[in-house]
């Protein structure tokens, strides 16, 4: 069975004849207003505003009519006015009874169609044939309030949705319409579904890169905090990729389309965020499957309570008649419908403008379970790429002369530490010479001779005689337990200095792991790193568990281990050699949403770099799974109590006279119900860890 994905009903695939495409997935409706409300929500609310401008006033007249004026011929005057609005204003609830019909389902209009109809007949019939019933009571203004305040009900619940999708329709403005294509000597504009992958296409300063590539000329700073939520613009160089729809802020680019169209990253955030807000989640199982049955039961408890009153009760036609409206209207199970949903729909945008993906709703129903977080290193908790930590003089030298040596030593390196150190110099602002000679040692270091004659040795304990190295030994054991890789420095034959180099934390790794173990959530560690580094990683951070050495098949068992031990894991890695553990843990929490692996090995993707967003992605998923917890709760027991209110338990003690505006409260109720639940969904907006 499908499921509405505008009113959570369910759908039978095979005789729904009412369906629609975006994206390239199929969607099926119970009614055509649903249809319409999925596909063209601007027409919607046109025609509720329509509705409601016609229903509002003629329903103040009728109830003038019914309570205070009582002019000649009023009945007849109802009757024509509160046909009005039966017939017009009330004309989306027949178009989805008629659905129903074909589809050979209830939906929600079915209830509604019914109970206001019954009112309106019972009503006409007594204006038209006085003599037909026992009593003469009208009650066209039960079927007008009821009708004007459904629809009122239905535009406010519209106006929330319209906020909560919102984070979905700012990405989708994102993308830049046209983009400078670069044919020879000119540049033409074309539209962004016109370039091709492959076309060399100009941005100038304060234009949006048009789509997913990479720069072949140029140097300027990005402006990516609509895609990323990164506040601080980056630096974007000859041969970086950049995304489309984030903001050239300095300089004029010249780039190379990669991705297009759909392929391109925004368009699968979008993607990933519309699925996530429509995906099921398993507490939205028994809700779907009791609203699938509610439909047809609630009909028969409105038959089943009016015959009762009539026959047993003695209450008569017209009371009989107000009961079953009464029944129809309260029970209306809108709120059963978009419970899950709204919820859904609000964490996933509200993920989004942090930028976390969330590629369902069960990656966050399993995310408010997880007990257990699992921790790689490398990209992860890390940054990834070594830098200079430490300079260390062990002679007369300073740091910068130290630095400068080495720096000298290694203009002509290709290591990767090497050019670690040429960073760190010109950070310095320190300005170092070509030497005259250098010599490359595969796995020990180099060798140069500066322009006056000094020969510099840089690198680790192979490249020295045990002689020098006296006196440093234990210092750069020190060094090495601490994570760090120690290069010395020599001049001339002697030592004058240590340069320390270590992937360094990222900046709120340790924020992020005291937040989780602070939530009731054990911390593992698990690198492939060596059991030092391992060790003073964990140190730093505040990780009392973790493996070294650890192979991707290592994790993957580890985390097995975990979950036969009952626990929820969620493991957080950089979705590329972390990839199988990813799969399986219970939760996949892929850094880097630009690699097409983390795209597909995690069900939340971080497109930041921050280790917190993963913290708050877990939160974010106990927060939502409550609100769904409240709002079903909400739809539930909305139901169990005031049906048997509508069935007539009251009567006993305040008689029939309480169906005077029981119907209209019922339709009031109704809709009140539908706003709570949408309006406890956008509290999630405000979450904040």
């Amino acid at each position: 069975m499908a499921t509405d994905p505008v009113c959570g009903m369910y759908v039978d695939e095979k005789t729904s004849k009412l369906k629609g495409e975006r994206e390239g997935r199929e969607y099926y409706f119970c009614s055509t207003t649903c249809k319409i409300q999925f596909e063209r929500p601007e027409k919607e609310m046109k025609d509720l505003r329509r509705a409601l401008y016609v229903s509002w006033p003629i329903t103040a007249i009728v109830a003038i009519l019914t309570y205070a004026l009582h002019a000649a011929y009023g009945n007849y005057i109802m009757l024509v006015l509160a046909s009005i609005v039966q017939f017009y204003s009330g004309l989306r609830f027949y178009y989805g009874l008629e659905d129903a019909v074909k589809n050979r389902s209830a939906n929600m209009d079915t209830l509604i169609a019914i109970g206001t109809s019954a009112a309106w007949a019972y009503s006409a019939i007594v204006t038209i044939f006085p003599s037909a019933f026992p009593v003469s009571g009208i009650y066209f203004d039960t079927s007008t309030i009821i009708i004007s305040l459904i629809l009122t009900g239905t535009y406010l619940q519209r106006l929330a949705e319209s906020r909560a999708s919102n984070a979905v329709s700012s990405l989708m403005h994102l993308q830049p319409k046209t983009a400078h294509l670069v044919s020879g000597k000119k540049i033409v504009d074309k539209p962004i579904e016109e370039i091709k992958v492959g076309d060399i296409l100009l941005v100038r300063v304060g234009e949006k890169i048009p789509t997913d590539s990479i720069i072949i000329d140029g140097e300027s700073s990005l402006d990516e905090s609509m895609i990323t939520g990164e506040s601080m613009p980056v630096t974007k160089r000859k041969g970086d990729r950049v995304t489309g729809g984030t903001i050239n802020s300095t300089g004029s680019l010249r780039i190379k389309a990669e991705k297009i169209g759909e392929d391109t990253t925004l368009s699968q955030i979008i993607r990933i965020v519309q699925d996530a807000a429509s995906s099921k989640v398993p507490i939205q199982k028994l809700a779907d499957r009791i609203s699938s049955y509610f439909v047809p039961l609630v009909i028969a408890i409105g038959v089943m309570a009016a015959l009762s009153w009539y026959v047993i009760g003695g209450v008569g036609a017209s009371t009989s008649m107000l009961v079953f409206v009464s029944v129809l209207i309260i029970a209306c199970p809108c709120a059963l419908g978009i419970a899950t949903p709204a919820a859904l729909l609000v964490s996933s945008g509200m993920a989004a403008r942090n930028g976390i993906i969330v590629k369902s709703g069960q990656g966050l129903q399993t995310a408010s379970r997880v007990d257990v977080v699992v921790l790689d290193k490398t990209g992860t908790l890390t940054k990834g790429r070594p830098e200079v930590t430490d300079v260390i003089s062990v002679s007369k030298y300073r740091e910068n002369e130290i630095l400068k040596s080495a720096a000298v030593a290694e203009m002509n390196s290709e290591h990767v530490l090497g050019k670690m150190i040429l960073e760190k110099a010109r950070k310095e602002k320190i300005e170092a010479e070509f030497p005259k000679k250098f010599n490359y040692r595969q796995g020990s270091g180099v060798t140069a001779v500066d322009g006056d004659g000094n020969k510099i040795t840089v690198g680790n304990r192979d490249m020295f005689e045990k002689k020098q190295l006296a006196g440093i030994g234990k210092r750069i054991t020190g060094l090495e337990k601490d994570g760090k890789t120690s290069l010395i420095v020599g001049l001339n034959g002697r030592i004058i200095g240590i340069i320390c180099l270590a992937d360094t934390l990222k900046e709120d790794s340790a924020k992020a792991v005291k937040a989780m173990k602070d939530s009731g959530k054990e911390v593992w560690l698990m690198t492939g790193d060596n059991e030092q580094v391992a060790r003073a990683i964990s140190r730093q951070v505040g990780i009392e568990h973790f493996i070294a050495n650890a192979k991707p098949r290592d994790k993957m068992e580890k985390i097995g281990e975990l979950q036969k031990e009952g626990h929820v894991v969620a493991m957080i890695g950089d979705g590329v050699n972390d990839a199988p553990a990813l799969t399986k843990a219970d939760l996949g929490i892929a850094i880097g949403a630009g690699t097409d692996v983390a795209m597909q090995a995690g069900s939340i993707i971080l497109i930041k770099n921050s280790i917190y967003d993963a913290y708050f992605a877990l939160e974010l998923g106990k927060r939502t799974m409550s609100k769904i917890r409240q709002n079903l709760g909400w739809a539930f027991g909305y139901n169990i109590i005031l049906i048997p209110i509508a069935a007539g338990a009251l009567i006993p003690l305040f008689t029939v006279s309480i169906y005077n505006f029981l119907p209209m409260l019922s339709g009031l109720a109704m809709a009140f119900s539908s706003v709570t639940v949408v309006s406890n969904s956008l509290l999630l907006g405000r979450f904040k860890t």
